[in-house]
């Protein structure tokens, strides 16, 4: 019997580390600066923020820019160090289950390959045992060089400030305007809301959220496109996806993989739609690599290109948005970057039970950003819990909804900038009202099965800064009261320590993740 219940997460390779962005700062055509700091606000700062309404976002205005301006590009960095492709052939023994598709993605070579190493007349007809060669990958496709979109594109970050989604789908006056969707439990949204929750959730922009339906289906700029499939809002083949909010979502999960796992050097290959693979250039940035690898997911070879390609996307960005390295922020984590001191998400005295080490912020994708917590003397299940989450630091609540709770540390209300931390699984009842103004130890909410997917009443905790989710485990440790949080390479497995002592994750209530504050 295993002695731990691990859920392991969808990540193929470890996400122990997230390499911190270097380079200059360098001006913005017609962008407004937003001064973010990196350490706590100041009592007379929160003083400030309890007695001043919070900022609210305006109606967006595009970027000035003269025609002789130049174009920015991203800071040159080196090229990465891609993992080295297998070279020696292996062979793999069939499983129940299986399916040539799942055992091509995980030797990394594409399903045509097996197919005709192993003389497969039907690929779809595999047997219990049967014995297949695994060639090494051949026949790649090289990926294209062009940098598309700079890093602070992808992510939902400073440069979303005073860019309101539902504004500009309402000047645009398409499609997407007047769409409305249940996405589940009765819940009706627009398609502007359907837009705002995945970028809000993901944090990955709005923009190219929206640049990228543009280019699947019309939608935001044309009142009568052409595809108008409901059970296909997309026009993309991703399976178990039927809905726009449902596609959307997986579309921005699999942009921050592709941008997380870029940035650690640990994408060997993209597996295209049909199969085909891609041998990435290493001079792109992770923002380019995060829209190469997630289209490759619902795009065939011919189409791929295309979208990647200075006339793809990136040119359906621009004749929305602008030149997208207008909006160039850099570097989205400073050099010198260091976590705001921080306590426990628990009040003094209490005893929690440490149930997952570091896993996905939101989602898959979202590096491995946050840590589970489960309140003592709870039954097992989704069981109310009069227990209280606290704020693990003074700020200002900036969002709640669904679950969620974000605290804003920097006190400007964004949390598109400086550090915010997430709060999910909060339970509406009892839970702290968006814009009030708290301390450390302050009361947020108690922990549920509210939000997102859980089988158990528990707080998910995770950190951003300018958007970017920092991992738990990676040159930024979640640190909290000490407790120093470290990963072992399987999700949700990892532990917590301080100085002699060590706190270790289970997916249950047992003596070894028993922490105190």
């Amino acid at each position: 019997m295993n002695r731990k219940n691990y859920r392991i997460g969808f990540f193929l390779v470890t996400l122990t580390a997230i390499s911190l962005l270097t380079g200059c700062v360098r001006p913005n055509a017609g962008v407004a600066e937003f001064p973010v700091r990196d350490t706590l606000p100041t009592n007379e700062i929160i003083a400030q923020i309890a007695t001043q309404p919070l900022p609210t976002a305006t109606v967006f205005i595009l970027p000035t820019r003269q025609p002789d301006d130049p174009v920015l590009t991203p800071t040159p960095d080196e090229p990465r160090v891609l993992p080295t492709l297998r070279t020696e052939t292996e062979y793999y023994t069939v499983q129940a289950n299986d399916s040539i598709a799942a055992i091509a993605a995980l030797f990394g070579v594409d399903v045509k390959t097996i197919q005709d190493a192993n003389a497969l007349a039907n690929p779809n007809l595999l047997f219990i045992g049967q014995q297949l060669v695994i060639p090494p990958p051949a026949n790649l496709i090289a990926g294209p060089a062009e940098k598309l979109i700079p890093d602070s594109e992808l992510v939902y970050g400073p440069a979303t400030v005073g860019f309101d989604p539902a504004a500009f789908i309402a000047q645009s006056g398409g499609y997407l305007s007047h769409y409305t969707e249940d996405i589940g439990d009765g819940t009706v949204l627009s398609g502007a809301q359907i837009v705002t929750r995945v970028a809000q959730a993901n944090s990955v922009n709005p923009r190219l959220l929206l640049a990228i339906i543009d280019y699947q289906n019309g939608w935001v700029t044309l009142s009568n496109p052409s595809w108008t499939n409901t059970s296909n809002p997309l026009n993309c083949r991703i399976s178990g996806t039927n809905s726009l909010y449902n596609q959307l979502s997986f579309i921005a999960d699999r942009l921050d993989y592709g941008y997380y796992l870029w940035k650690l050097n640990a994408i060997a290959t993209y597996t295209l739609a049909d199969g085909r693979l891609v041998r990435p250039d290493a001079t792109i940035n992770a923002g380019t690599a995060a829209i190469q690898y997630a289209s490759g997911l619902f795009l065939e070879s011919e189409p791929w290109q295309q979208a990647v390609s200075s006339g793809g996307i990136v040119a359906k960005y621009k004749s929305m948005f602008g030149e997208p390295f207008d909006y160039t922020i850099e570097p989205l984590l400073p050099a010198d970057l260091s976590q705001p001191a921080m306590t426990l998400p628990f009040a003094e005295g209490e005893t929690w039970s440490f149930t997952g080490g570091p896993h996905g912020g939101w989602g898959l994708g979202s590096a491995w950003a946050a840590l589970d917590f489960a309140p003592p003397g709870e039954a097992q299940g989704c069981s109310p819990s009069t227990t209280w989450d606290v704020a693990v630091a003074d700020g200002v609540i900036a969002r709640v909804g669904d679950g969620a709770v974000i605290l804003d540390l920097d006190g400007d209300g964004y949390e598109q900038t400086g550090w915010t931390v997430l709060y999910m699984h909060v339970a509406t009842e009892g839970r702290v009202a968006e814009g009030t103004v708290v301390k450390a130890g302050d009361p947020i909410g108690h922990p549920s099965c509210e939000g997102g997917y859980s089988q158990a009443t528990h707080l998910h905790i995770a950190r951003r800064y300018n958007g970017e989710w920092i991992s738990a485990d990676g040159p930024l440790p979640f640190n909290m009261d000490g407790w120093i949080s470290e990963g072992t390479g399987v999700a949700y497995d990892g532990y917590l320590r301080r100085n002699d002592q060590s706190v270790e994750a289970w997916n249950a209530f047992v003596p070894e993740n028993q922490i105190t504050r």
